[in-house]
């Protein structure tokens, strides 16, 4: 296969940084767990900004902290996306824009994760990502879990506001399983399957996904992929698998 065009990134990572015991020997032994952490993978998921606000010097502090390459996606509270569900929600939008702001060019994607219950509106959902991309420029995707957002009404509304679908796993449907939306952006997020949150992926899954990664990369797409089986900390030991499959990580500049 030939090389993935310049500027193609691979940003393989977990939902958050917290280092276990077992996992201790792949890691620094001195540092915060964010800067242990940031030693060997490229890129983190903040998900406490689902459930609570940070303080812009928190956002400032840890982008101190990390490889100047290294590389956040922060998820959007969930004011906004469950209990708002997108409908009169720009204040909350501007205030969380504020606190992650100083994240600076540290900030890769943002992440719009939707209940399951919020089905596809265009109108409603039109109004809240054309409200967003006008404040914000930086990588968008959202994460529908909803059926009636794989359809062509959805994907030519992402694709027309540059906003990427998220492959999930597990998915909804075989469309869920793979991107969509904006096609130089693509972002995978692994809940562990069949158990979500809790089960491994095995040798044969991390390869098929390496490979599935390989291609967004030679299209030209900057790729992320980030493990969210952490309940029984199985996150760190598969992304470190994965970044052994892919060549990546290891970040220490």
């Amino acid at each position: 296969m030939n090389a993935p065009p310049a500027g193609a990134a691979l940003r393989i990572g977990c939902a958050g940084w917290a280092i276990s015991r077992d996992d201790k020997p792949f890691f620094p032994e001195q540092g915060t767990h964010l800067e242990r952490y940031a030693a060997v993978f490229p890129a983190v998921e903040i998900n406490s900004s689902f459930y609570r606000s940070h303080r812009p010097a928190t956002y400032r502090r840890w982008a101190a902290s990390v490889p100047e390459r290294f590389r956040f996606a922060a998820k959007l509270p969930r004011t906004i996306t469950h209990h708002g569900r997108l409908v009169g929600t720009l204040p909350l939008l501007d205030a969380f824009l504020g606190e992650v702001g100083p994240l600076g060019d540290k900030l890769g994607v943002l992440l719009v994760q939707l209940p399951p219950s919020l089905a596809f509106d265009a109108r409603h959902a039109g109004l809240f990502l054309r409200a967003f991309r006008a404040r914000y420029g930086g990588g968008l995707c959202v994460e529908p879990r909803h059926a009636s957002w794989f359809g062509d009404a959805a994907e030519e509304l992402l694709r027309r506001l540059r906003v990427a679908r998220v492959a999930a796993d597990p998915a909804l449907n075989t469309a869920a399983a793979e991107p969509g939306g904006d096609p130089s952006l693509c972002y995978t997020r692994l809940h562990g399957a069949p158990r979500m949150y809790w089960s491994d992926y095995r040798a044969a899954a991390l390869a098929a996904i390496a490979r599935r990664l390989a291609l967004e990369r030679a299209r030209g797409a900057d790729s992320w992929c980030v493990f969210d089986n952490t309940a029984a900390g199985r996150a760190m030991p598969n992304a470190l698998a994965l970044c052994a499959l892919t060549g990546t990580g290891r970040l220490r500049t």
